[in-house]
């Protein structure tokens, strides 16, 4: 029987057994196998990965680990700690867009009300969440560490927290997407872009009282939802506030 030692770092500890976290953990086996595939093996999921070390040395997800490799596992928060090692992480994406799972629902409305482009859907299955974020190139975000392990999944990421608003605050972090928040630009119901419209062209699907006060309307253009600045403005308003404030 072949042995190898891992050491999995920083957050990346997440997914394993209390007495295996900050510790290195011997791993027996007796077939021929990919990094790639001992390391989900332990509970941690490729996309998770950003690089790793064997015996001092910079290896990819292809590398078939050897009887006493020393292995070292390292998650994208100790880039700057790891500079001369080569990223298994694909290259991040030009324009960040998200699918999210099922567990996800409030996290992908904050999203949108934030205007990141996020597909949501409550029948979503699990190869069809993997085809998307591949086909798409969309930011997988999931509670179910198993659906990250999937082949067809290259941009991932599983979502710590249970609390809807500090989930949305947690993504954030996680992708430096602070400064990118625009908000009241999608549609919370669809994802679709809002676009302004004028109010005559919408006038006979207004109750009454929004006729008599609101003179500002965006329709959107997947759906014809239509929005104005209501009395749930306000709540919106200070919900946007307190998230993109953190970060200041």
């Amino acid at each position: 029987m072949a042995r190898a030692t891992f050491q999995f770092y920083a957050e990346l500890n997440d997914f394993l057994p209390p007495d295996k976290r900050q510790v290195r953990i011997e791993h027996f086996f007796g077939e021929r196998a990919s990094i790639k595939d001992m390391i989900e093996a332990l509970g941690v999921p490729h996309p998770e990965v950003d690089c790793i070390e064997v015996n001092g040395e910079s290896v990819d997800f292809s590398y078939i680990v050897q009887d006493g490799d020393t292995i070292n596992v390292y998650p994208v928060s100790k880039v700057a700690e790891t500079p001369i090692l080569r990223r298994v992480r694909p290259k991040p994406l030009n324009v960040i867009r998200f699918v999210l799972d099922i567990h996800l629902g409030k996290l992908a409305s904050s999203l949108r009300l934030l205007g990141f482009d996020t597909l949501y859907q409550n029948d979503y299955d699990d190869p069809e969440l993997a085809a998307i974020s591949s086909t798409q190139n969309r930011i997988l975000l999931t509670r179910d560490k198993g659906l990250l392990m999937r082949g067809a999944v290259t941009y991932g990421y599983y979502v710590r927290n249970t609390d809807p608003q500090k989930q949305i605050v947690e993504v954030l972090r996680r992708f430096n997407l602070f400064e990118l928040a625009s908000p009241f630009k999608r549609c919370l119901r669809c994802n679709g872009v809002l676009q302004s419209v004028d109010k005559q062209a919408v006038i006979d699907q207004l109750p009454d009282t929004v006729v008599l006060y609101t003179n500002e309307f965006h329709r959107c253009q997947n759906c014809a939802q239509i929005y104005w600045k209501g009395s749930h403005y306000e709540r919106l308003q200070r919900f946007i506030d307190g998230v993109l404030d953190i970060n200041g």
